[in-house]
């Protein structure tokens, strides 16, 4: 790696203010993928509007059937990188699921995942969620209102299912967090049992974004966490509410990223610069103006060779507002998030507080000390080759220096208690003290061995 930053210090250097210094490709055809989310907005902007061009990067983007095959083919080299779930490069890069090195040069957007249950748990939920002056239910939803629900099915014989769309995505972690704050338990992973049901008291399990709202529809699920437009189908056919946004959920969470094999990167570091350049400036671009821009990307991801969905669907989120019950629109302008607040930054505590996560849910099935974390978020999220790509577009005149934090030390100051639905701060540097603060989840030296948490 230390070659590969070199050179792209090398490359900074030559581009001094007011100047531009080509950059010499290493590889200038690319084939980059995604899933048929909204968030993969970045990839599809840059394209149709000029920005990888403008690089001298030919790309081909391409939808992926599922994750793990996105995953697979960035692995083996068939994608030079792709739209990817945060948990990914992350999971893969300690060995967790499969043994590759992943890296992320550039985070592609915040918040943007919401939770639906079927009308059938609404219906059951809603006597127990207090309401506002005009009849509505009071946001945020706590999961406590769920919990009799479960109950119900308990008693009658049935399991209580909820889809979630991969074991290392943040949907999981979201739907587990808000689950464990309303004092439901989802259920621990363990090295001989990967379904993470161990101890669950709602089952989850991976079902594919795109079809979770027909999966919803046969009863095979009571619920799923996923990103739009998945949420907004549910209302749009009558089948389910929303109950909850993860803006609501856990303020600004990071969301997905772009990653590349770290061989790639030490081979191509010039391409890899140009290809955060594109990302960049397609971030800006959706979020400039205050989200001016929103109705032509619509437009662009109703399209089938991106999302594909409705076009009514996918504005219902990306326009600043969500539809929660069928006519509860409400504004939330940060829904959707691609630039503003540092979104394209590969903050390390953001990789921390994924690897808490998979730490508290026994992915990571023993003890590790903050040092730890602070290492394997270094090893993936590479803030540095970041800011350097915001240094050309500094130089180009193209973006304004303001707008980056060049003096970050790659940490976020800690989240507030406020900021999350269950009250309880993150600070990235001391993940071991958050982990122990968290009333449900592995604490200290505690391993989960044949279906038993231990110590």
């Amino acid at each position: 790696m230390k070659m590969a930053l070199c050179t792209l210090g090398m490359v900074t250097a030559l581009a001094g203010p007011g100047l531009t210094a080509p950059l010499d490709l290493e590889q200038d055809v690319l084939t980059f993928g995604f899933i048929k989310l909204t968030d993969m907005a970045p990839l599809a902007v840059a394209y149709e509007q000029g920005f990888f061009d403008d690089e001298g990067l030919f790309v081909t983007l391409e939808s992926q059937a599922n994750w793990k095959v996105l995953l697979d083919r960035v692995i083996d080299g068939q994608l030079a990188g792709a739209h990817m779930l945060a948990g990914q490069p992350l999971a893969a890069t300690i060995g967790y699921g499969t043994q590759a090195h992943i890296i992320t040069p550039i985070s592609m957007d915040l918040n943007g995942n919401g939770i639906t249950v079927s009308q059938e748990v609404w219906d059951g939920m809603r006597p127990h969620i207090p309401s506002l002056a005009d009849g509505r239910p009071q946001h945020p939803i706590s999961a406590s209102a769920l919990a009799p629900v479960i109950e119900q099915f308990r008693e009658a014989g049935r399991p209580f299912n909820m889809g979630m769309v991969f074991p290392v995505s943040t949907h999981n972690y979201e739907l587990r967090y808000w689950l464990a704050a309303g004092g439901i338990h989802p259920g621990y992973y363990s090295p001989q049992d990967i379904t993470g049901q161990i101890g669950a008291q709602a089952l989850l399990s991976v079902t594919p974004p795109p079809q979770m709202p027909a999966t919803l529809e046969a009863g095979t699920i009571n619920g799923y966490s996923v990103g739009e437009p998945w949420n907004q189908q549910a209302v749009i056919k009558g089948i389910g509410v929303p109950v909850i946004t993860d803006y609501e959920l856990m303020k600004n969470n990071p969301e997905k990223v772009f990653g590349i094999t770290a061989e790639f990167a030490r081979e191509n570091p010039n391409t890899t610069l140009a290809v955060v350049k594109a990302l960049i400036r397609a971030a800006i671009w959706l979020d400039e103006d205050n989200n001016a821009n929103r109705e032509a990307a619509v437009d662009l991801l109703s399209r089938p060779d991106y999302v594909g969905a409705d076009r009514n669907v996918i504005a219902a989120s990306m326009t600043g507002s969500f539809e929660y019950e069928s006519g509860d629109i409400r504004p939330v302008p940060d829904f959707n998030v691609f630039f503003r607040y540092n979104a394209t930054y590969p903050f390390y505590s953001d990789a921390v507080w994924t690897l808490t996560q998979m730490r508290r849910w026994g992915q990571i099935a023993d003890a590790r000390p903050d040092s730890w974390y602070d290492e394997v978020a270094r090893s993936v999220y590479k803030p540095e080759i970041y800011l350097q790509a915001a240094q050309l577009l500094v130089d180009e005149g193209l973006v304004d220096a303001a707008d980056f934090p060049f003096a970050s030390d790659g940490y976020k100051q800690p989240t507030p208690a406020a900021d999350f639905i269950d009250g309880i701060p993150f600070d990235g540097r001391t993940p071991n003290t958050y982990l122990d603060s968290l009333p449900i989840g592995l604490k200290g030296t505690q391993t989960v061995r044949d279906g038993v948490v231990h110590g």
